[in-house]
């Protein structure tokens, strides 16, 4: 039997409860398990997931701030302007981790051929000492992480998240075996990811942003996937590709002002995925992030769940002028690394 595209999800994931009118709402997980029960993607397979344990964390937090959030456990507390944690919140963002961690480990082992981990809370903007946006615990970087322990030599990490993965970037921002990319709405919260931002010390050069203006859609993150992101990671040649896959860069999207479609989000994840059939025998990750408007998330997870399992995407032609000013500055930043 051909291996499958495994899901990994849990209701627990919904008992997380940030309160009446937050924007990263239980019903955004709600209404794409609700469409998956009611239209099944033929070639996938759900599972339940398991926590991630202290020693996974710690590999990205500090015990000092794993510390605080277990003693939150059964609390409803605000950790800042954006991030409230109700009383199963602990427990699902432990959970949440270990979805992306269980993804990682069942592609690695070849015992699913892709992997999607729709989880709560989100993570990328999660620093190392403390929750940020939405975010408790960072669980790409925490997945990255279990890659590496796996025996991955080499991470990259796709992020097309509307925000710029502030958490993610700064966990490997000083290291060369893990490459993180990200195209983001720009200038924006959380104010970081300038083109300049490229890693520090011996990582100079392993982290690649694409800040984008607003109004960007399909053809612009075409671009940028097609003459960056794609090029850079190919020289890279990673063992395993992880995406934090945010759709609120859609363009019905209310907390954000770009313009990409279902279309948009189906062909990055095919760039993707042809990424990592050609490096790494397809060992391919996406683990959720953002995305607000109900109706844009469902149908933008089921088109990426699509191409995991078969379909074919491509990009429309017609980047804008401003994109294009944005990848020239890009491509001469990275070009003598990556000789592009």
């Amino acid at each position: 039997m051909p291996m499958q595209t495994l899901i990994l999800t849990d209701d627990l994931f919904l008992r997380h409860d940030p309160g009446p009118g937050h924007p990263e709402r239980p019903e955004r997980l709600a209404a794409i398990i609700e469409d998956l029960d009611g239209t099944p993607i033929p070639g996938t397979v759900r599972r339940r997931p398991r926590p991630a344990t202290d020693a996974e964390i710690l590999r990205v937090h500090e015990a000092g701030y794993l510390a605080a959030l277990l003693d939150l456990q059964g609390q409803v507390a605000q950790l800042d302007a954006d991030t409230v944690v109700s009383e199963d919140s602990i427990a699902a963002a432990r959970l949440a981790a270990g979805a992306a961690i269980g993804a990682v480990e069942e592609v690695w082992q070849q015992e699913a051929a892709t992997a999607f981990a729709l989880v709560r809370p989100p993570g990328h903007h999660a620093e190392a000492d403390r929750a940020m946006g939405f975010c408790l615990l960072d669980n790409v970087a925490i997945a990255a992480e279990a890659a590496r322990a796996l025996g991955a030599e080499r991470v990259a990490i796709v992020d097309w998240d509307v925000h710029h993965g502030n958490g993610t970037q700064h966990a490997f921002e000083a290291r060369r075996d893990v490459l993180y990319m990200s195209v983001h709405q720009f200038p924006f919260y959380p104010g970081t990811g300038a083109a300049s931002e490229v890693g520090v010390g011996s990582g100079a050069g392993f982290t690649v942003n694409a800040p984008l203006p607003p109004g960007q859609g399909d053809a612009d993150y075409g671009l940028v996937f097609r003459e960056l992101f794609v090029p850079i990671a190919s020289r890279f040649q990673p063992d395993i590709v992880i995406v934090s896959a945010g759709f609120d860069p859609h363009r019905s999207d209310p907390l954000a002002e770009m313009d990409v479609t279902e279309r948009g989000f189906a062909a990055m994840c095919s760039a993707v995925k042809g990424l990592a059939d050609q490096a790494c025998a397809g060992k391919l990750v996406l683990v959720l992030e953002g995305g607000y408007d109900l109706e844009a998330l469902r149908a933008s997870v089921r088109a990426c769940l699509e191409v995991l399992t078969g379909a074919q995407a491509d990009f429309p032609a017609g980047a804008s002028a401003r994109t294009e000013a944005v990848l020239r500055q890009c491509r001469e930043i990275h070009s003598r690394t990556w000789r592009l």
